[in-house]
């Protein structure tokens, strides 16, 4: 099991990494922008569609990351209050009934809408109309990678609970 987490873990880990790098090209197609449409009063018709899509990309690409490393919003006010038993027992109990189910329809849902997608050749509906079916196969995938973080962390609360016992 512990060699499962292992695999998760360092994917999310390669996968986070490399995505962070996508704010460069979010921050030139911003720059470029600001200098069309300020300085030069020609703004484009694909830059604000495009800052979307690279910001999606990188914010479902990095959730698994974010996961991994504790990053979401957490109120651990009552957590914070348990002993480490009690505490792994209802991040056991948490992940199985709150975020397995709901990241695991998201996931499954999100594949189906990409797959559906690229089988419309699906366009934006913009004066630019981009192909967004690789966008949204990538916010898939972003997806699925959060949903495998979150089987990776039960895994983990499980070895640890042993381990407490």
């Amino acid at each position: 099991m512990s060699s499962i987490a292992r695999a998760i873990d360092a994917l999310n880990e390669k996968v986070g990494f490399y995505a962070s790098y996508l704010v460069l090209p979010l921050l030139v197609v911003v720059a470029w922008e600001v200098l069309m449409r300020y300085a030069l009063n020609a703004p484009t018709s694909w830059a604000f569609e495009l800052t979307v899509f690279i910001y999606g990309v990188h914010y479902s690409l990095t959730l698994g990351y974010a996961h991994k490393h504790d990053t979401h919003v957490a109120i651990d006010v009552f957590e914070a209050r348990l002993a480490p038993r009690s505490r792994t027992i209802l991040r056991i109990v948490a992940n199985l009934v709150l975020f397995i189910p709901t990241i695991g329809l998201l996931a499954y849902y999100s594949c189906d809408l990409a797959a559906a997608s690229w089988v419309q050749r699906e366009l934006a509906s913009s004066s630019w109309a981009p192909a967004i079916y690789p966008y949204k196969t990538l916010m898939a995938i972003g997806f699925v990678l959060f949903f495998l973080q979150g089987i990776s962390k039960l895994l983990t609360d499980i070895r640890s609970l042993k381990n407490l016992s």
